[in-house]
Order: structure tokens, then C-alpha cells, then sequence
């Protein structure tokens, strides 16, 4: 079969296997940098191969307004158009288009929006989600879903409700899974029956995979937590688990124990832009008048060409001159960091010692005494 999910070894909940695409297999569990526009910002495609990135996640809303998703199959597919020959992971467009945009209307059918970008008034539905994502050509794509405010109940009854309605419509527009595989996603806010019913109606349309969605968009951590600890149980173990959005080292580790196997998030490229770093002592401020003069690299023993090459005083100067060689170089290294952490952690599982190693990461990372 050209997508097949094998679990090779497991320590408690939590799960290492490989994912197997088109495009390459995926070792699990894994993080992908986020490239939203056919881009993983300031980032190469040969950048992301030798620190070992093994998926990329790119962004159906926007790739859908520019340079639009039929501009993008002329040019032969995403993969082809970005130069990156492993495999992607697409969106549904429905977070984006909840949270980006002006909603002109939200119906069963699906969301009348207007762009971002110039204003245009725009429509996307379930069959259209599904027709840009093939276009795309990415080797994992979502099915079309409403993420609401995870604690307004009546908002999330009504969210779990249309989303259940739309993978219907989005498995009938994408029956095969031989080419992309198609995932559910489990809605539900942070109430335990909403999931359990979201999962439960998901899991009888025989999706390849399930995400979690609606979690990391406003709840506490220890909310999202609870909320994994009801919804990974319910979904079937011998298919991949998606946990969309999340990418803090420290949520990486806890989901992981709760038997989540794929990340994604904007988080390591953004926060570089605006000059943090990601190091095992937590996130520090590169603008700090302390790394002036300081000729550490950011992170002792790590192996990434920033922390090889070049010391803290010379990207604050970097950071402090606005020097886009501050971008790449932040950036690089913090999705370095998250990549090798999720290494760490997949040995671990191997090795039977996820616990131990998440209580040595969480106390130092967290600065717990």
C-alpha cells in the first residue's frame, strides 16, 4: 500500500513508528516546520533535508488566494513548485479562514469569507477544500473542518456538529487514499462528550488518519492536556494521531506521552524573527544587552550550523542590527532544536525511558525547582 502506519515500539501511551508516503517515510513522532506560503520562512528545502525534517505542513487557505492552487498544478505540484521532494501535509483552510478573515457567512453548506489580502469575497466548502488540496498534491491532506473558541459550548455543539456533516462530504469528494490521505479531525472544544462524540462519528468513516483540532487556541496547557488525555484513547491505535497547531517543547513531550504522534507549528520561525532562540534552559531574548559579549553558542552540544559556527554576541548584534542573516540563523536553529528534541524523544520510547527523560526535560526547560 502506498500509506501504511506501523507502531515499532511503545512506552506507556506514548507511540514510535513511521509513516510511509508517496513522497518518503516519516518517522514518528515527528515535528513539521510549518510553510505556509510554499515556504518555510527564510529556510531552504537544503536546509531542512541535512537537520533532518521529514514533513513540511503548507497552508490551503493561502496557497488558495496566492499564487492560487491551479497557478500551483500547472507548475506540476507543490512539491515540484517548492523544491522539496519529502513529504507535505496541507490544512483544511478552515482555521485560517475562522480566524484571518471577515466571515461574510457561515452555513451548513459552508463559509462565505472575505480575503485578507485585497478584499475579494470568497467561498469555500468541503468539496472545494478537497479540490484545492489535490491540486496542491500534497501526500496528507485534512478534511474541511469549523475550529470554534474551544470554551463556548454552544459554539463548539454547533463546530462538532458542522464538521461532522462536512467530512462526510469531504470523504465522498476524496473516496481513495491511494495518492493523498485524507484525515478527520476531531473537534470539541475542552468538553470531554463533544470529543467523544466527535470521535466517534470520525472514526466510523475509516479516515487514514485523525487530528486533534481546536487545542492551543486560547485554553490553558493543563485544559489541552485533559482534553489529550480523553481524546487519544478514543481514536483507533493503529492510525496516526495529529495534533495540530502544537509545537512548545514542553507540549511536544507531554502530547507525545499521551500517545500523539504529529506536530506542527509556526512557533520556532516566528519567535525568531523576533529574536528568540530556543535552548534546553527555555526560550531566551537574543536583544539582551547579557549576550553582548558572550562567545557560547546558543545551545552547548547542539549541532546545528548557527550553534557550529556562531557565537550569542554575534546574533544579538544580528538581532539588534536587523540583519535578515538574524532570521535565517534563528530560525534554522530553533527548528533544529524542536527536530532533534522529537529525536530524543523517539529514542526514549525505543530505550523505555520517556518518563524519565521528559522529567529531566520539563525541570530544566520549564526551570522547575
Amino acid at each position: 500500500m502506498t500509506f501504511e502506519f506501523e507502531i515499532l515500539a511503545t512506552d506507556g501511551h506514548a507511540r514510535a513508528g513511521v509513516l510511509h508516503t508517496p513522497h518518503g517515510a516519516i518517522p514518528t513522532p515527528v515535528f513539521a516546520p510549518v510553510g505556509t506560503v510554499a515556504t518555510v520562512k527564510a529556510i531552504p528545502p537544503r536546509d531542512l533535508v541535512t537537520m533532518g525534517a521529514s514533513l513540511i505542513l503548507a497552508n490551503t487557505y493561502h496557497l488558495y488566494l496566492r499564487p492560487t492552487d491551479t497557478l500551483i498544478a500547472e507548475m506540476g505540484g507543490l512539491h515540484r513548485f517548492m523544491a522539496w521532494d519529502g513529504p507535505i501535509l496541507t490544512d483544511s483552510g478552515g482555521f485560517q479562514v475562522f480566524s484571518l478573515t471577515e466571515i461574510n457567512k457561515i452555513d451548513d453548506d459552508g463559509v462565505t469569507f472575505r480575503s485578507h489580502i485585497d478584499g475579494r469575497k470568497l467561498r469555500l466548502t468541503p468539496e472545494i477544500s478537497m479540490q484545492i488540496q489535490q491540486n496542491l498534491g500534497a501526500d496528507i491532506i485534512m478534511c474541511f473542518d469549523e475550529c470554534p473558541t474551544p470554551t463556548d459550548r454552544a459554539v463548539v455543539e454547533r463546530a462538532v456538529k458542522r464538521t461532522s456533516q462536512w467530512a462526510v462530504r469531504c470523504r465522498e469528494a476524496h473516496p481513495y487514499d491511494d495518492i493523498q490521505a485524507l484525515f478527520g479531525i476531531v473537534q470539541g472544544g475542552i468538553f470531554p462528550d463533544l470529543r467523544e462524540q466527535s470521535a466517534e462519528f470520525l472514526t466510523k468513516l475509516n479516515f487514514k488518519g485523525y487530528a486533534v483540532g481546536g487545542l492551543a487556541v486560547g485554553e490553558t496547557k493543563q485544559a489541552m492536556y485533559d482534553t489529550l488525555d480523553v481524546t487519544a484513547p478514543l481514536l483507533p491505535t493503529s492510525k496516526p494521531r495529529y495534533l495540530m497547531g502544537v509545537g512548545e517543547p514542553d507540549d511536544l513531550v507531554e502530547a507525545v506521552m499521551r500517545g500523539m504522534d504529529v506536530f506542527d507549528c509556526v512557533m520556532p520561525t516566528r519567535v525568531a524573527r523576533h529574536g528568540a532562540a530556543l535552548t534546553l534552559d527555555g526560550r531566551i531574548n537574543m536583544r539582551n544587552l547579557a549576550h553582548a559579549k558572550d562567545e557560547s553558542p546558543l545551545q552547548q552540544g547542539c549541532g546545528c550550523y548557527t550553534c557550529q559556527t556562531f557565537t550569542r554576541a554575534y546574533l544579538r548584534h544580528l538581532v539588534h542590527s536587523k540583519e535578515l542573516l538574524g532570521h535565517y540563523l534563528l530560525s534554522l536553529h530553533n527548528i533544529h532544536f524542536l527536530i532533534d528534541h522529537m529525536r530524543h524523544i523517539r529514542e526514549a520510547i525505543f530505550e523505555g525511558r520517556l518518563r524519565e527523560y521528559a522529567i529531566r526535560f520539563l525541570k530544566r526547560y520549564l526551570q522547575l525547582t
